[in-house]
């Protein structure tokens, strides 16, 4: 049975042709960063099409819808960090067993996994090292369970006009887990200055 989550004939001819992850990650590659100039949004996957922009968030649920309308699940997966840091939402995918993520940021890490992970928690620690502060702090102590948004279908999340604020409070409720003990905490070492300049570079420059 044909999965249309609600989108017109155009958007839905939009999401056909993003039928495998690296063509998900292409188009979102191109669109700009959200910067939120108005207030903070988690906007619709329909609402990414019209506004032509996304953030982190924004580009997982794209992703998911992406992947549900092409027959696959469509998951997010939070990558939660220490009170002075940002988290990160992913759209992890399973590709011949083996699992990868959709990743949109305006920097040169934290991006795109190919499907080489066998587990969730080895596609998390993919991002363990390049997650700093540019101090170089590492910041990335706790990651999420997958969490299926086809739950939330009868809600119209993937062509809803509101901001889904309902989904970002189902992620941060859903379960975590923790990735490091305080023992470990006290020996990491802070990414070193070339790392640190690298990370500061950006796709999108706010206008």
């Amino acid at each position: 049975m044909e999965i249309m989550l609600g989108f017109n004939k155009k958007e839905l001819a939009v999401f056909k042709k993003l039928n495998t992850p690296w063509k998900i990650q292409d188009f979102l590659e191109k669109l700009p960063i959200n910067f939120e100039k108005k207030g903070e949004t988690i906007m619709s996957p329909r609402r990414v099409l019209i506004e032509k922009k996304a953030h982190c968030f924004e580009g997982a649920l794209f992703a998911a819808a992406a992947f549900w309308v092409n027959g696959q699940k469509p998951l997010i997966m939070d990558l939660y960090t220490t009170d002075d840091d940002l988290y990160h939402v992913i759209a992890p995918f399973k590709y011949r067993g083996l699992w990868g993520a959709i990743s949109k940021t305006n920097h040169p890490v934290l991006r795109y996994r190919d499907p080489v992970y066998k587990t969730i928690r080895e596609l998390a620690m993919s991002y363990f090292h390049e997650y700093y502060l540019n101090d170089g702090q590492k910041t990335l102590r706790e990651y999420s369970e997958p969490l299926d948004l086809s739950q939330f279908k009868k809600q119209g999340w993937a062509v809803s006009e509101e901001d889904l604020w309902y989904i970002d409070d189902a992620i941060d409720s859903h379960k975590h887990h923790r990735i490091l003990s305080d023992k470990t905490r006290r020996i990491l070492r802070k990414a070193d200055p070339l790392e640190q300049r690298a990370s500061k570079m950006t796709q999108w420059k706010e206008k």
